[in-house]
């Protein structure tokens, strides 16, 4: 392969498949797709690298999807923390919102708190949000810091957290006991680190304040060791340090990104609504729903307004994380989500994952298990015969292993793959229904965006069951995660907080607080983008809404837009006034240039491929289209039409 211009990479590793898309300077792009190692994610980025024969003097970035964070936190695999609170509100964490893990099931449970009540210090103070009400004392800073180095040396801590009352509005006394903490670790010879929470999550509501900041303490060592461990790694062969996607939609650099490991949880689903909002944009599209299926999960999501939507909170793992994030919901209903009977006899899809090893069985790596993919190949839909990453399809096996499932039913091996299909099909709905209809947006009217190696194949079955009429298949539909992770810009961002009513600031002061944060992130570096959001709710609410906002702005107008978009949202109006809780600013670079055309492999594009880009034909259903890293299967009473970007456009007729 010739690479004769900057060339942008970015590398999403799956559980089953490691993508790797090479954006030339000029535009085009190169897919490549390796099978992942679960038990070494670096070596899969390595091996990504190696099979697209990437000279490392033409690269400008790596930008990386990681799901080390997830991982931590589905596992339990994080560091010993330490935790310090406020005398009297050490049980936060323990309390939550106090609601149940299941309204109906009283034997449900919440996952335990990533710290237990042992590894909590007490801190004597007390802030109330604009006065101190029992001052933090030297005495008390000192017992606190010898009881928490204590508390770490017994429980082999790594992290020592910070959260303590209303630090979001003065942060007075997390200063202090920070200081002296690292103070006294540095005496000591310790490696110990110190995380406070008004840099983690400088806003309102102690419960998510506390888990988030817990979560940062808990995920940092690893994240740290692992970006590390790989740039060195990726410094032998004289590649640049990777950049690394925020679960907010911009990439970090990966010295700034191991110090926001809460940040990285939702990491590689980003990448992918980043690269349908690309799509979107290309088309002309503002609004549509995305599902992006892979080995492992599938990730919904949803444009708006021609951006992935990023909302605040959420939780992975059952820990809560209240730092913004692109809306993904995943679901356990990949390629590789294994089907299986349960007590009562009836079918279910996952969640448990034959992964990339040993894969489906209808990969011949070993798998017996029945899974999503082997229904496909069962019912020819994914053909037998060879593949790209290394891939060999055999038709025998997946049938051998659907058949497990199918003798108890007393069907057919076909019957019992198209039931395993619905199945899947109905779980991925009702994420597609939650991402969309809870936020007041019909899916109706709207494209369903399909990628992944699995979403093109699932796309008009999904969209049957939402009444949907369109979709679109991307060029690159296998690996678009991969081009959103190449093409996103460089982010940093910050939240400040601003708990007021809009009648308690004035138009001056909005100018200020915004122009503030932009300049404290390096907002006089020329070529950037920068952009505020103000959140907002009516006074006696419990949850806010993102309104854009810049400087100029007047209050009154701030406020009329939330007006619009809460009716928008939630379909009323309050006779009430409305307060800000805190601004998001971000300062964005621009995002790499790219031509979505026709797709490219090793820089030549197989005989036997149809990508859409050379037919300018239209298909009729029922038809099986094979991708270049991917399959489309349009359905009867569909038809597929090949778009000028690549990909295809398919309409219910």
């Amino acid at each position: 392969m010739s690479y004769g211009t900057r060339v942008a990479v970015g590398i999403d590793v799956g559980g089953t498949f490691t993508d790797l898309a090479a954006l030339h300077d000029d535009g085009t792009v190169h897919t490549t797709k390796v099978l992942s190692v679960p038990a070494d994610r670096a070596q899969g980025v390595l091996n990504a690298l190696s099979a697209a024969q990437l000279p490392a003097d033409r690269v400008a970035h790596i930008a990386h999807g990681t799901t080390v964070v997830t991982n931590l936190l589905l596992e339990r695999r994080g560091a010993p923390v330490v935790a310090c609170a406020t005398q009297g509100f050490t049980d936060v964490l323990e309390l939550r919102r106090q609601e149940r893990a299941a309204l109906y099931d009283l034997s449900q449970q919440h996952v335990a708190p990533l710290v237990s009540r042992a590894q909590v210090v007490p801190v004597p103070e007390r802030m109330a949000p604009d006065v101190v009400v029992a001052p933090l004392t030297d005495v008390a800073i000192d017992a606190v810091v010898a009881d928490a180095l204590s508390k770490a040396e017994t429980h082999h801590a790594e992290t020592i957290a910070i959260t303590l009352l209303h630090a979001y509005g003065d942060p007075r006394h997390e200063q202090q006991l920070a200081e002296a903490l690292r103070i006294a670790i540095a005496s000591r010879g310790l490696a110990l680190d110190v995380v406070t929470s008004h840099e983690v999550l400088p806003e309102i509501r102690e419960y998510e304040r506390m888990a988030t900041t817990v979560a940062e303490a808990y995920a940092r060592p690893a994240v740290r060791r692992y970006l590390a461990g790989l740039s060195d790694r990726l410094a032998i062969d004289g590649y640049p340090a990777p950049r690394v996607m925020t679960s907010a939609g911009g990439t970090l650099e990966a010295h700034d990104a191991a110090h926001h490991a809460a940040a990285l949880a939702l990491s590689g689903p980003a990448g992918g609504v980043t690269g349908a909002a690309a799509i979107a944009s290309a088309l002309g599209v503002s609004r549509a729903l995305t599902i992006d299926i892979g080995g492992t999960s599938a990730d919904v999501g949803l444009i708006y307004d021609g951006e992935p939507l990023v909302e605040r909170g959420g939780g992975v793992a059952g820990i809560p994380i209240a730092l913004p994030r692109v809306l993904v919901e995943a679901v356990a209903a990949g390629g590789g989500s294994i089907a299986w009977l349960d007590d009562g006899g009836a079918l279910r899809a996952g969640p448990e994952s034959a992964g990339a090893s040993p894969g489906p069985a209808a990969y011949d790596r070993g798998g017996l298990r029945p899974t999503v993919t082997d229904a496909h190949v069962v019912l020819g839909t994914i053909a037998a015969g060879e593949w790209s990453g290394g891939v060999r399809i055999s038709r025998e096996k997946a049938a051998a292993a659907i058949a497990t499932v199918a003798t108890p039913l007393g069907v057919s091996v076909e019957r019992a793959a198209e039931a395993i299909i619905t199945t899947a099909d109905a779980i991925m709905a009702r994420a597609l229904r939650r991402v969309s209809v809870e936020r007041g947006v019909d899916p109706r009217g709207l494209p369903l965006i399909a990628f992944g190696g699995g979403g093109p194949l699932h796309a008009c079955g999904l969209a049957e069951r939402l009444g949907m009429r369109e979709v679109i298949v991307p060029p690159h539909a296998g690996v678009l995660s991969a081009v959103g992770l190449a093409l996103a810009p460089e982010r940093r961002e910050r939240l400040t907080s601003c708990v007021t009513t809009a009648d308690g600031l004035n138009d001056d002061a909005l100018a200020v607080l915004l122009t503030t944060a932009a300049r404290e992130l390096g907002g006089e570096r020329t070529g950037l983008d920068a952009r505020w959001w103000l959140r907002a709710r009516y006074v006696g609410q419990g949850y806010e809404l993102d309104v854009p906002v810049q400087p100029g702005d007047a209050v009154a107008t701030v406020v009329q837009r939330f007006v619009e978009r809460h009716e928008q949202r939630a379909g009323f109006t309050l006779n009430r006034a409305v307060e800000f809780i805190s601004a998001r600013t971000t300062l964005s670079s621009t995002p790499w240039p790219v031509r979505f055309a026709r797709p490219v492999r090793d820089g030549v594009l197989p005989d036997d491929v149809d990508d859409g880009r050379a037919m300018h034909r239209t298909l009729v259903g029922p038809t099986v289209v094979r991708l270049p890293d991917a399959t489309m299967r349009v359905a009867s009473g569909w038809t597929a039409r090949a778009l000028e970007i690549g990909g295809w456009h398919l309409e219910m007729t």
